[in-house]
């Protein structure tokens, strides 16, 4: 019998990049200088959905870690996380640096030479593709810590604690870290993902996932958690909404926990009753929308308003998240069929069967 793909992560990707989609939809619009005073609604769903939405990224990628280090093998999974995460940073980011600066008359970005040298220590000057490269650095780091110094999942979630800690320190006084901020600030999750990996895989205990009783009662506490980093942030503005993040930790990390166990509860209901399949869909194409997405929402935004003079913010933002989800994935398809796949990814056909004894999750 034929194994089945884990669907699941396939939804909780879907959902998780509609939500990344929805952020810099709605900070395009306001960075472009359109009127948000009328719609605080959508505002304040922005807020909530940062609460998990990067957590669930990683959590996500941390549940699968020991078994693609298993099969692969310590070498061939760096070399993979090279070719599909750090190739895919590097060509997108370079082709949107320097569309940016050729068009700096027209986009919000504002983009210099020293950009192109940020990509190596300051992702987080270059949009959205910090996230690929703290993975990738995160992913490397952990797999590290299981190869060499066989340290167990337990100790490496003590570490992220740690780690995390650390991050919220200098964010604080102000020590600006660049991208070791990001692997200190991430770490903690993508632990948690492992740990959280032998439950989640386990048919024993999946069933309790795809109940809907569960969902119902998980509601409360995930409902509780997004009012309360909503109401919060929303008495600390100058902040930026990061109050909750780094002036109350581990609330922050609670709220980022039930945030995501809730997304995955969804994900596991979806799979079991075969709902929504162009969510799965969508998550199936996940990294093609991140590294495309910014450049598609510009293009659109920059039509609707400059040539077709629509400044409603609902219809700009609708607008934007569909074509958004939509172009890369046609893009996708259309490089598949060309055989040109390597604009996004050098992923290798090649399987690899190298088995390693990693710790078990303790």
């Amino acid at each position: 019998m034929k194994p089945q793909r884990h669907t699941w992560i396939d939804y909780a990707r879907g959902i998780a990049i509609i939500l990344v989609l929805y952020r810099h939809v709605f900070e395009g619009i306001k960075n472009a200088g359109i009127s948000i005073t009328e719609y605080k609604l959508i505002e304040h769903a922005n807020i909530l959905f940062f609460s998990f939405r990067m957590p669930l990224f990683f959590i996500v990628s941390g549940i699968f870690v020991v078994g693609s280090l298993q099969k692969r093998g310590f070498s061939s999974f760096v070399q993979t996380k090279a070719r599909t995460i750090l190739y895919p940073y590097f060509l997108w980011a370079v082709l949107q640096i320097s569309l940016q600066l050729i068009l700096s008359d027209y986009v919000n970005a504002n983009r210099t030479w020293r950009s192109y040298a940020e990509l190596f220590y300051a992702p987080r000057t270059i949009d959205q593709f910090w996230y690929l490269y703290a993975l990738f650095n995160v992913s490397i780091l952990y797999v590290l810590s299981l190869h060499f110094l066989r340290s167990k999942t337990l100790y490496n979630v003590i570490i992220g604690l740690l780690f995390f800690m650390i991050s919220v320190y200098t964010y604080q006084v102000k020590i600006n870290l660049g991208f070791v901020g990001d692997i200190l600030h991430y770490y903690l999750f993508f632990a948690i993902g492992d740990a959280l990996g032998s439950v989640i895989r386990n048919d024993n205990y999946r069933k309790y996932f795809e109940r809907w009783q569960a969902l119902l009662l998980f509601f409360v506490p995930f409902i509780v958690s997004q009012y309360y980093f909503l109401y919060t942030n929303l008495q600390h503005p100058a902040m930026n909404y990061d109050y909750v993040e780094y002036y109350q930790p581990f609330l922050f990390i609670i709220i980022a926990l039930i945030g995501a166990l809730y997304i995955i509860m969804i994900s596991f209901f979806l799979q079991k009753h075969s709902l929504i399949k162009w969510l799965h869909l969508l998550g199936q194409h996940s990294l093609y929308i991140y590294v495309a997405h910014v450049l598609v929402l510009a293009s659109v935004r920059i039509f609707i308003t400059k040539v077709l003079g629509i400044y409603n913010v609902p219809i700009l933002l609708a607008t934007g998240i569909l074509l958004g989800l939509l172009v890369p994935v046609i893009l996708y398809k259309l490089a598949s069929r060309l055989n040109m796949k390597w604009i996004f990814t050098l992923e290798s056909s090649r399987k690899e069967k190298k088995y390693i004894n990693v710790p078990s999750a303790k």
